[in-house]
């Protein structure tokens, strides 16, 4: 894993994943990185001395999913459960089924209260980790569709979740009865969402598509999509590397209209957004390349 920064595009850190297995997922505070690596969690310390803790294998065989608030890492699996871990006793307290498909994605509020859903099935579902009571939310309109992506916005008390066809879904958890709104805002699925820290009015979405758009969080209409241009030829102002020998490319961003047709536009210029985070006037994502890119709007 890599800490890089959205300033000077270097990268500060490296953490060394141990054994050969894959990271399936991580999240962090400012103390720590907890990852899910292969079959097992692994903690990394991110101040004072360099150490990295393991936690025995074969304890998530087909975890896919991971979020961390501690002292808690909740793990979503294959066989629809969701295993909590505590990071202090080292062991699963808890197993719970929450879908009849893979848990796909997970998402944390600051209350203890669990989000998850499945790419197999249109339901999200909430557990309340201090009870251990759960309940599902339900959509209304798109029947056929699974979910890919969730996010929580606290300020709000919105719940947002993408899907497999390109809808997303809002609920106001003060009345979780039905849908806040639903709509359908990209031709493919939905791989990302964030919003910036306390910020009630825009959601940023990415997907399979590689259009980075800007949704409003009280009706869902698409206020504006991105896109990327061409590599510009004229490179003579572009740092041509960074300290650590990795090339660093600049491109204007492109805005298009609803009317273009983005499967007529250079997969060059929309590679697939894959995860992304919002910041004050930068977007960051990430892409199945060999890149991140920095989005930045005045």
């Amino acid at each position: 894993m890599r800490l890089w920064s959205a300033e000077s595009y270097k990268c500060l850190d490296e953490y060394t994943l141990p054994m050969k297995a894959p990271l399936r997922d991580y999240d962090f505070d400012e103390s720590k990185v907890v990852g899910l690596v292969g079959d097992r969690i692994c903690i990394w310390n991110r101040t004072g001395t360099r150490s990295v803790f393991s936690s025995r294998d074969g304890l998530f065989t087909n975890g896919l999913t991971m979020r961390y608030a501690d002292p808690e890492a909740v793990v979503g699996c294959e066989d629809g459960k969701i295993r909590v871990f505590d990071l202090y006793s080292r062991k699963v307290t808890q197993i719970i089924k929450m879908h009849d498909g893979p848990v796909t994605c997970l998402s944390f509020s600051e209350d203890q209260m669990l989000f998850s859903c499945s790419s197999q099935d249109r339901k999200v579902s909430l557990l309340d980790l201090s009870t251990g009571q759960t309940l599902s939310l339900q959509t209304s309109s798109y029947s056929s569709v699974g979910m890919k992506t969730l996010c929580f916005n606290p300020a709000a008390n919105y719940l947002f979740a993408g899907s497999t066809a390109g809808h997303i879904f809002c609920w106001d958890l003060r009345r979780i009865d039905k849908t806040l709104w639903e709509d359908r805002v990209s031709p493919n699925v939905i791989y990302s969402m964030h919003h910036l820290r306390n910020d009630k009015s825009t959601l940023v979405v990415g997907g399979i598509d590689g259009v980075l758009r800007v949704v409003d969080q009280d009706s869902g209409e698409v206020l504006s999509r991105h896109i990327m241009e061409e590599e510009q030829e004229d490179s003579r102002n572009v740092p041509s590397s960074s300290s650590s020998g990795r090339s660093v490319i600049v491109r204007r961003v492109k805005n298009i209209s609803s009317n273009d047709r983005v499967d007529l536009m250079s997969k060059t210029c929309r590679p697939k957004i894959t995860c992304l985070a919002v910041g004050m006037q930068k977007v960051v994502t990430a892409h199945n390349l060999n890149y991140i890119s920095v989005w930045k709007f005045k």
